[in-house]
């Protein structure tokens, strides 16, 4: 199949082509039609899929369609809603990319820097918003904004709302919207929580899944390194010797964390920076954008950066710390491998991380292979490892944990979480 046998209008296929894509993904081949024909879409699928194309290509074209036929006025007929700054970014990068040739104006809107040039071009009329949930209810407390005309609405990255406490700002932005509404929800898992915001928002609604829940990339090697907590910055360092290892992405649990890394790294005379919430937008984009062009070989990044960052041809994601919450080991290693892609994903486990590295083998269905022999193995952990799970046993673990409040070590529930 190709993109011209999905009905897209001359404009879209041409911005199709000028960004190389000829081939649509199985979740646009079976979410673009349904969204064409106005239909309220359940999308359940792991990041890297190709989903934002999957809703962002039908919408350009309805509104254009719309726009034909006389609606040209300059008020907000669609909102995306997203849990984070470089998701939205990413997301109105995407919007533009694929609109070039359509008379429609889309709006990127965040927090953490001042809104003065966001609302002078709310003020000049947009036809497409973006944005995450705290600086949208500002600016609408401020009325700089008004939902009053949105057709269509998309909540992404519904789990990623949820696991960062955003989930009561979502329904008050929901509480705002027409009844009258198109609606389009994603979300790669699929937890009871955002099974019952689906239901409140979607009106016998298509559903699209195109890969297992929480399932891994067939695509991405993954390998397991078992190491003491004091020798991970060794054995990064040991890691990218290897100069086949052009860039890689390293997801470390704390900002502190994340910046020590990028410290050491460097001090090593490997080109590192850090991306985290405490990092300005300005640094946290510098950042990005060095490490896309290949001026930084190693970006360092806490789970904000789990879904909200797209890099063409990364090879490499390094968890130097295993996450607490299983669903975001496949967030992460999914930032390789992408769209049919190969990748590779290295993770450190040291004793204290055996109970995440279990609830993520549940999850996913399969053991992580274990690298042994390297300098800073430690053999007594070999034996500690688990079977693989059954894919009912996975799902039974992720529900049990959940059933528990998502309760970790620590004390903290996955809602609880912070990049």
């Amino acid at each position: 199949m190709s993109f011209n046998d999905l009905l897209l209008v001359e404009p879209i296929l041409k911005a199709l082509s000028e960004e190389g894509y000829s081939t649509p993904t199985p979740i646009q081949q079976q979410a673009i039609p349904s969204i064409l024909s106005r239909k309220d879409l359940l999308g359940c699928a792991q990041t890297g899929t190709g989903k934002t194309a999957a809703f962002a290509l039908p919408m350009l074209q309805l509104m254009h369609q719309e726009q034909q036929n006389g609606g040209r006025n300059r008020r907000i007929k669609a909102l995306i809603l997203t849990p984070t700054r470089e998701l939205a970014i990413q997301i109105g990068d995407s919007f533009r990319a694929y609109g070039r040739h359509l008379d429609l104006r889309h709006l990127v809107i965040f927090g953490g820097v001042s809104q003065y040039h966001q609302v002078s071009a709310l003020r000049q009329g947009v036809d497409i918003l973006v944005a995450t949930p705290g600086r949208l209810l500002d600016l609408m407390n401020q009325r700089f904004i008004t939902l009053d005309d949105i057709s269509y609405f998309v909540l992404d990255e519904a789990d990623r709302m949820l696991d960062m406490g955003f989930v009561h700002d979502v329904k008050r932005v929901i509480s705002k919207l027409p009844a009258k509404r198109q609606t389009l929800f994603f979300s790669a898992t699929m937890p009871p929580e955002i099974q019952q915001l689906s239901n409140i928002l979607l009106h016998q609604p298509v559903k699209v899944e195109v890969t297992p829940v929480s399932s891994t990339a067939e695509t991405i090697q993954q390998h397991l390194y078992y190491v003491e907590k004091q020798n991970k910055r060794q054995l990064l360092a040991h890691i990218l010797e290897d100069g086949s290892i052009r860039t890689a992405l390293v997801f470390a649990r704390t900002k502190h964390g994340a910046d020590k890394i990028a410290k050491d790294l460097t001090k090593a005379g490997i080109r590192a920076e850090a991306i985290h919430g405490n990092k300005s937008q300005n640094a946290r984009q510098n950042a990005l954008s060095n490490f896309k062009t290949r001026r930084t070989r190693i970006l360092v990044a806490t789970d904000i950066a789990a879904r909200g960052i797209d890099i063409d041809e990364l090879t490499h994601v390094i968890n130097y710390d295993l996450p607490n919450v299983p669903e975001t080991y496949v967030h992460r290693i999914g930032r390789t491998g992408r769209a049919g892609a190969n990748g590779i994903a290295f993770s450190f486990c040291d004793y204290e991380e055996k109970i995440y590295l279990k609830d993520i083998q549940k999850l996913i269905g399969k053991a992580v292979p274990v690298v042994k022999d390297h300098p800073y193995d430690v053999p007594l952990m070999h034996g500690m490892s688990q079977p693989p799970a059954t894919a009912a046993a996975a799902q039974q673990g992720s529900a049990s944990y959940r059933s528990r409040g998502g309760k970790r070590p620590g004390g903290r529930s996955f809602t609880q979480q912070r990049a």
